[in-house]
């Protein structure tokens, strides 16, 4: 169904809605009368009263008479005034005062309601148990307005509180009018059939409204079926309402076509429920109370094929199949109408389109069913038992949450023995102790924590235990010995009081709290009511006549999937495999795009993104690259590719693509991203895209808008063009598409598709491809997107005074807010939203403190982040709060989460109805100074940059991204600013990738070499953009930086030498011995400076890492990061000493990795060289990676990709870095980049200036000489050490040469 006609269909649904309410209201909503003033004194009763003056008949409010109100005889919280009001009533407000001229009132109470007077339930709102607020004082009124509002003929106030300093005092009134209605009793036997006239019906439009009562579990409401198979039914299963409507000519396998869905929950619990359902076509509105659902129902049409009749109470007509249990409904109906039409009036009236099977009654009978609610685990119910008799029983039924607590215990007599029933783990455990012999346990049962009804009985006599659980007998001791067991005087159900007994009576696992019923002593019927009025019996803790059970997982909080499971006084939420986490699972575990990741420092790989947050949508698989941009990567099931023969526009190809995301999930990511692309590749021959005689489309592609699209790779949305056709490269150029030249060879239209609202492409038809010699291929890539504007969209506050507004946040029941700021001043509000009386407010309270104050309608509340540093230094900070049913929550960067949870029974749902203000307050006051960026409510960004282009004293974006990211590019990077963001500038590293993390190493096949020459002029370097004149320009005479890491197994090896023209050298080589050697000569009549590190054979395999530091005279140098060691050297220009010559000319077999010269990295520069560099590679120079595994042979464990041989320069133009081949593996099931593991060999060549001091004899002493000369380079080739020269001109000063 179309998305206009499903609005119509909503719209229609929502107006019977509205109406229908009226009919099951029965009565109009002018409900306000006062209900309680003319009623006569006997329909006043209490617990107690302090005097016949202090009676419950003086309870009406603002009257004096008596003593001016109901006072009971002692205050505590089992005391109660109950209104009779005659008859069912609905009651719309309440209303209380303390007694006339007193100190006496009430602080809080609660409200319950009943239609008996028997089994009361406790009023509540928002699925919490609500108390109300009551009095500050005896005179005045507080009115509360009850939504929903209580259809009973009783009521009952409980005080909770009270004035300390006086005693219990109240004066009540009760609002509201007269409730009419139309009830049947149905005794689980019994039903009735309803049979309409057909021409009446609509066949796809259904309204059923209805409310019923019972105290069974199970049992068939409404039943509607057709001859084939279709069918309709509202059925109660374990105390929940399902709604089944089964499509039987669907087709389809059962679980398919059969819709089931539950709502509610402890629906036995013999109180009203309201039940409407509104189905049109397979649009359905299913509520119960106030619960809603919405859905559509399975199969593939709107009307289901019913027969025109419908029974309530369960299926009568014989022959009817269903695929689920017959049992009949037990309990009362009331207001049942089907489309309009009243069935009970009808049936009362004995109408002929009503048929009557069974006993069915026009008055609801009222089980006396007295239940007693265990509050707490301190609760506890004493029994008189009766002492010394021969036999020990008891029965009772329960229903609670918890998975253990006491159930059952009482002291034995003449043995003083024990016996002691509890539940263990969703078990009963029965433990019976007789001195001087082995205890007996006995387990039976299973899940009896599942909130349903259990009986449970035991029975001790002759010797024999017996245990039933639900009329099973469970367990059955078959002999107890030779003695007699004989009952104590007392069972203590729940708990116990005394001391005495503790550590007979008490548990591990506490006292019991959920519900007990039909509570049976010695085979006798326990009669609460007279526990509760004190002749029976004592008790703590207790609400007796009521069970107090809530169903805490409905509504359900756990979003996301996350599973709800209970206890008596809350619930929990599994967040397991759901992507999610927190008290709720509201909170995404994964980052919302590539970008997130990115600035989190994570390199290139497969991630999971979750575009909406918090949102609905959930996360799902992406390749994100990491370039200076981040690229994410979404395949789908069609990348291969894919031939066409025979189609025609009879019979059409269509290829569909589905991807690893739904459409939701693709549309959020695309949305968030600057800029996409998809790849279409058509190939085709004689294969046209369109007839070019009437200009019909013969192909297309239809995209996430489901519209057609005829246009083709590359193009913009231009109708039947293609990117060729945009450019004049058409092969014809009569055509817009070089497939339309309808040649018989294969060509193809290939490009980008670029239009973000069309993509991804989702389906391709081809229908040209039926002609002789006719054939045609296509092949789509993945959907590339770049970017996510969500995370940089920024504003910045100038002025306290200044603030952006937005529409109110809805977060009623869970609201997230997450966003960055940064900012100079010491504080400030980052965000406001107000409700009449709820409200939320993140703000800077100090320079070290960030605050979260809120208030559902439980008070004020706040939490506060502390740092120890101060949040006021400009850089970039991220705080997210988090405020659901169970917990409030804040954290601010990496410190600690704080966390304050919520009341157990307070108001949970967040109202606020004003504009939400960000960086301010509606006041204008305590406004934030400073940029916020990334602002997001409940996983939506707000677009800060839009509305700041509109907002005096707010400018779109922020600056100042490097002060917070740029710890992110390592290894010298540089961070550079851009508008929305930054980007590492690695062009002076030794290092590439998106953060200079990425190391450049090489294998060098033996004989090879890598070169570079510092050759320019120096006067006409200084106007060079080169890396060599950037060098000399940023360099100073007398000291270098030098870092290199290497892996071998050879010795020995020369790994670097460095000369100059003074006959200077360094020179790093490994000895025969497996030392590592550093050789400095500057002196020709001395041997040169010798740095060794002989603590272990430096040539073993594995990966080591050098670093050289020299300051004029002084060497630093540094192995593995831990041996290192500083030397004076002394040397003066000489000759290569005889140890490096033997080292190169035996070569180097190993790996050389991210080699840094100070401002040069000569390796990068041959591996990845960006423009043309000064390098001469010679030999076979493979990419490696130094961080492979070792072994005995490093070399036989690589994977080798050839670096073309090179012996000239880059000046040359041959394209070195497209000689580069690239590969891929299969790593773990995912694709994955391979890393190179090679080794190499190398001697690397560069200038080292040294300081004018350094220098002796006549060489460059005077002012304004040019030194000219040439400096020598050694360069291995087939283990022969050859010379090659270049020549360097360098300009010296009065002042001594400074090196550039």
């Amino acid at each position: 169904m179309g998305s206009v006609a499903g609005a119509v269909l909503n719209t229609l649904l929502l107006l019977a809605t509205q109406n229908w309410s009226r009919v099951v209201a029965g009565n109009s909503y002018d409900c306000d009368e006062p209900l309680v003033s003319a009623l006569p004194q006997t329909s006043f009763s209490s617990s107690s009263e302090l005097s016949s003056s202090h009676g419950p008949g003086f309870a009406r409010l603002n009257r004096r008479d008596g003593a001016g109100g109901w006072s009971p005889l002692v205050s505590n919280k089992y005391q109660w005034l109950q209104i009779d009001l005659g008859e069912r009533m609905e009651i719309t407000a309440v209303a209380t005062q303390g007694g006339y001229g007193s100190s006496d009132w009430v602080i809080s109470y609660l409200l319950m309601f009943s239609d008996s007077g028997r089994n009361w339930k406790q009023y509540r709102q928002e699925d919490s148990i609500w108390g109300f607020s009551g009095n500050a004082n005896a005179d005045s009124v507080v009115s509360y307005r009850l939504q929903p509002s209580i259809k009973a003929r009783f009521l009952r106030f409980i005080p909770l509180e009270w004035n300390p300093r006086g005693r219990i005092g109240m004066r009540i009134e009760v609002f509201g009018c007269a409730y009419k209605s139309e009830v049947v009793d149905l005794d689980g036997r019994s039903s009735f059939l309803y049979r309409f006239n057909q021409k009446s019906m609509n066949p796809i439009k259904d309204i059923i409204a209805l409310k019923f009562k019972t105290m069974q579990s199970d049992g068939i409401l409404l039943h509607r079926e057709g001859q084939n198979g279709d069918h309709v039914t509202l059925e109660l299963r374990r105390g929940k309402l399902f709604l089944l409507i089964y499509s039987g000519e669907a087709k389809l396998p059962l679980t398919q076509a059969l819709t089931s869905v539950p709502l509610g929950s402890l629906l036995d619990d013999e109180h009203w429920h309201s039940v409407l359902i509104q189905r049109w076509g397979r649009h359905v509105n299913f509520s119960l109370d106030e619960h809603k659902h919405r859905f559509h129902s399975q199969g593939d049409f709107d009307p289901l094929h019913l027969d025109h009749e419908i029974s309530f109470g369960g299926i009568p007509a014989p022959g009817k199949s269903v695929s689920f249990s017959q049992k009949n409904f037990h309990g009362c109906l009331e207001n049942l109408y089907y489309n309009g039409v009243d069935i009970i009036d009808l049936a009362k009236q004995h109408k002929p389109q009503i048929i009557t099977m069974g006993n069915v009654s026009f008055s609801c009978s009222q089980p006396q069913s007295v239940p007693v609610t265990f509050l707490s685990s301190r609760s506890y119910l004493a029994l008189p038992g009766t002492s010394g008799e021969g036999e020990v029983s008891a029965s009772f039924q329960f229903r609670t949450w918890n998975k253990a607590g006491l159930l059952l215990f009482s002291e034995l007599q003449l043995v003083s023995g024990s016996l002691l029933l509890c539940l263990q783990d969703g078990k009963l455990k029965l433990n019976l102790y007789q001195p001087g012999k082995l205890p007996i346990d006995i387990t039976a049962g299973a899940g009896l924590n599942d909130g349903q009804w259990h009986s449970v009985s035991l029975s001790a006599k002759r010797n024999h235990l017996t245990l039933k659980v639900d009329s099973q007998v469970a367990a059955v001791a078959p002999s107890l010995g030779p003695e007699q067991i004989y009952s104590g005087d007392t069972y203590y159900f729940g708990g116990s009081p005394d001391n005495s007994l503790e550590s007979k009576c008490k548990t591990p696992f506490g006292g019991f709290q959920g519900c007990m019923r039909l509570i049976s002593v010695s085979n006798k019927v326990v009669d609460l009511i007279s526990v509760q009025q004190g002749a029976l019996g004592n008790f703590s803790d207790l609400q007796i006549d009521s069970c107090g059970i809530t169903d805490r997982c409905l509504p359900n909080y756990c979003e996301h999937g996350g599973e709800c499971s209970q206890s008596w006084n809350t619930f929990h939420c599994s967040c397991a495999h759901t992507g999610y986490r927190g008290a709720t699972c509201h909170n995404a575990i994964y980052e919302q795009s590539c970008e997130a990741y990115k600035h989190r420092g994570n390199a290139s790989g497969f991630y999971y993104i979750d575009s909406d947050g918090s949102g609905p949508l959930g996360p799902f698989l992406v390749y994100c690259n990491m370039t200076e941009t981040a690229w994410t990567i979404i395949q789908h099931n069609g990348s291969d590719l894919t031939r066409v023969k025979s189609a025609s526009p009879e019979n059409p190809h269509a290829g569909f693509f589905e991807y690893v995301a739904s459409m939701e999930q693709l549309q959020a990511t695309i949305n968030h991203a600057d800029y996409c692309e998809q790849e279409l590749t058509y190939y085709c021959k004689k294969s046209r895209l369109v007839n070019k005689q009437d200009g019909t489309p013969l192909s297309w592609w239809i995209g996430r808008t489901n519209e057609t699209q005829t246009y083709w790779g590359g193009s913009l949305p231009d109708p039947q063009r293609c990117t060729c056709g945009l450019e004049g490269t058409c092969i014809d150029s009569q055509y817009y598409c070089n497939c339309d030249a309808d040649r018989n060879e294969w060509t193809n239209d290939t490009g980008f598709l670029s239009y973000k609202e069309h993509l991804p492409v989702t389906q391709i038809v081809i229908t040209d491809a039926g002609r002789q010699y006719s054939e045609a291929a296509y092949k789509l890539g993945p959907l590339l997107c770049q970017g996510d504007r969500s995370f940089w969209s920024s504003a910045s506050f100038n002025t306290e005074a200044s603030y952006l507004h937005f529409p109110t946040f809805h977060g009623e029941a869970s609201a997230d807010v997450s966003f960055f700021f940064k900012t100079t001043a010491s504080s400030g509000v980052f965000l406001e939203n107000l409700g009449i009386t709820d409200f939320i407010r993140i703000e800077l309270r100090s320079p070290a403190e960030v605050t979260f104050s809120f208030d559902v309608g439980n008070g004020p509340l706040e939490i506060s982040v502390q740092s120890p540093g101060h949040f006021n230094d400009n850089q970039w900070h991220h705080v997210r709060v988090e405020r659901n049913t169970k917990e409030a929550s804040i954290q601010v960067d990496q410190l600690s989460q704080k966390i304050q949870p919520a009341p157990a029974d307070g108001h949970v749902l967040l109202q606020l109805n004003s504009q939400l203000f960000v960086g301010g307050t509606a006041t204008r006051q305590r406004g934030f100074l400073g940029c916020i960026r990334s602002l997001q409510l409940n996983g939506m960004t707000l677009d800060l940059e839009e509305r700041a282009k509109v907002t005096p004293g707010v400018q779109p974006g922020c600056r100042g991204h490097c002060s917070s990211y740029g710890k992110l590019c390592h290894n010298g990077g540089k961070c550079r600013e851009k508008p929305s963001g930054f980007s590492c500038d690695c062009s002076v590293s030794a290092y590439a990738g998106p953060f200079c993390s990425d190391e450049i190493s090489a294998y060098f096949g033996y004989g090879s070499s890598v070169i570079y020459n510092f050759q320019e002029n120096y006067a006409l370097s200084k106007n060079s953009s080169s890396h060599a004149a950037s060098f000399h320009g940023d360099m100073k005479l007398g000291r270098e930086m030098i870092k290199f890491s290497f892996r071998t197994t050879r010795t020995p090896s020369l790994l670097l030498y460095m000369s100059s023209f003074y006959k200077e050298y360094l020179s790093v080589i490994i000895a025969k011995n497996g030392s590592l050697q550093i050789r400095y000569k500057l002196n020709r009549s001395q041997d040169p400076d010798v740095i060794s590190f002989d603590f272990k054979n430096m040539a073993d395999g594995q990966l080591h890492h050098i670093k050289i530091n020299r300051q004029e005279g002084v060497i630093f140098v540094e192995i593995d990061e831990n041996a290192s060691r500083q030397v004076h050297l002394s040397s003066e220009p000489s000759d290569v000493d005889q140890e490096t010559a033997l080292a190169g000319t035996q070569g180097f077999t190993g790996c050389l990795s991210a080699v840094q010269f100070s401002h040069v990295a000569p390796l990068k520069a041959a591996l990845h060289p960006s423009h043309p560099e000064p390098v001469t590679v010679t030999g076979h120079v493979t990419e490696s990676s130094c961080a492979a595994q070792t072994g005995a042979d490093p070399t036989s464990r690589e994977r080798t990709h050839l670096f073309a041989d090179h012996s000239g320069t880059i000046d040359d133009k041959e394209p070195i870095a497209n000689a580069i081949k690239s590969d891929s593996a299969v790593i773990g099931g995912l694709i994955a980049l391979v890393i190179f593991i090679l080794l190499c060999i190398t001697a690397i060549a560069v200038r080292i200036y040294q300081q004018k001091r350094l220098y002796k004899g006549n060489e460059a002493k005077s002012s304004g000489i040019n030194l000219i000369g040439s400096w020598t380079v050694v360069q291995f080739m087939d283990g022969e050490a050859s010379l090659s020269s270049a020549v360097y001109t360098a300009r010296e000063h009065d002042t001594g040469i400074e090196a550039h």
